[in-house]
């Protein structure tokens, strides 16, 4: 029995004798290498189902035939780095932080690592390359409110400030002279401006006049008789326009009123030694270590 196929008169193919309002549909087929990729991928698909994990499972998942992983892959490049590292660890531990300056293949590695270990832990407070934001301070300039040599920036590191986290954080509080009834609002407004003349700023002379006394007796201890600070205690220099929350008027008066009572956490037990040296060499040589 023969079976009669209709062609299309326009093209001269078989149709599939199915028709829509007058539109015939015509039999054409895949190319063939269209087939040919179509079947190789299914069967690649396979044994890369076979090979590779794939799905999970009630109890994990199918970890296919060579256990391959994206986190065996990372735990085996972070293995190979700690084995490549190891060396220059040993070494560092062995060192005090002062003394790496000096082996310049140890003080070379310090700076990448430390700036690595500065970028992801410290930079979000300080500021790419420690430029510093307004209540974090910039650590290129050569004011430091606890010290700027390698062992004091260590020690900042090791301990914070007012760091809840570590016993023996560094720690000074300045009272809120306003806020606490130390001070009048005139009282406050005279001592600014004997702040502002540290400075060499335009003041009311008067006020200036008035407020040096009223220094002398609340801020000088900590501050020194000519506000230079004092860096054991973490007082800031109030002479050199350098200020970590804003030196305009209306900012000081802030400042004086309500205090002003920055944390820094402590990475003791969250850094080893060794990375704490790294970030302390790298944070040294911004430019504002002393």
């Amino acid at each position: 029995m023969s079976t009669h196929v209709e062609k299309d008169n326009v093209t001269g193919r078989e149709t599939t004798g199915h028709q829509w309002d007058g539109i015939k549909e015509l039999n054409t087929p895949l190319p063939s290498w269209w087939v040919y990729v179509f079947w190789v991928c299914i069967i690649w698909s396979i044994g890369y189902w076979v090979v590779y994990p794939s799905f999970p499972t009630a109890h994990g998942y199918l970890k296919g035939v060579f256990n391959i992983t994206e986190r065996s892959k990372i735990e085996e490049t972070m293995a190979n780095v700690a084995a490549e590292r190891a060396p220059y660890m040993e070494r560092l531990a062995a060192l005090d932080v002062d003394q790496i300056a000096n082996d310049s293949e140890l003080l070379n590695f310090s700076m990448a690592g430390g700036k690595a270990i500065f970028a992801e832990n410290c930079a979000p407070c300080h500021g790419t390359g420690g430029v510093g934001n307004t209540g974090f301070p910039s650590l290129q300039d050569d004011d430091w409110l606890w010290g700027g040599t390698l062992d004091d920036i260590s020690q900042t590191i090791h301990v914070g400030i007012r760091s809840s986290d570590n016993d023996d954080t560094r720690f000074n509080d300045m009272p809120a002279f306003g806020k606490d009834g130390i001070l009048s609002h005139e009282e406050i407004s005279d001592v600014v401006q004997h702040v502002l003349s540290f400075s060499g700023r335009e003041t009311d002379a008067d006020a200036a006049t008035r407020g040096t006394e009223i220094f002398a007796d609340n801020c000088a201890a900590c501050h020194g008789d000519d506000g230079k600070g004092i860096v054991e205690m973490g007082a800031p220099n109030l002479t050199d326009n350098i200020w970590l929350y804003g030196g305009d008027q209306a900012t000081i008066t802030q400042t004086v009123t309500n205090a002003r009572r920055g944390v820094m956490p402590a990475w003791e037990g969250k850094l080893s030694d060794e990375t704490i040296k790294m970030l302390a060499v790298y944070v040294h040589s911004l430019g504002g270590g002393q």
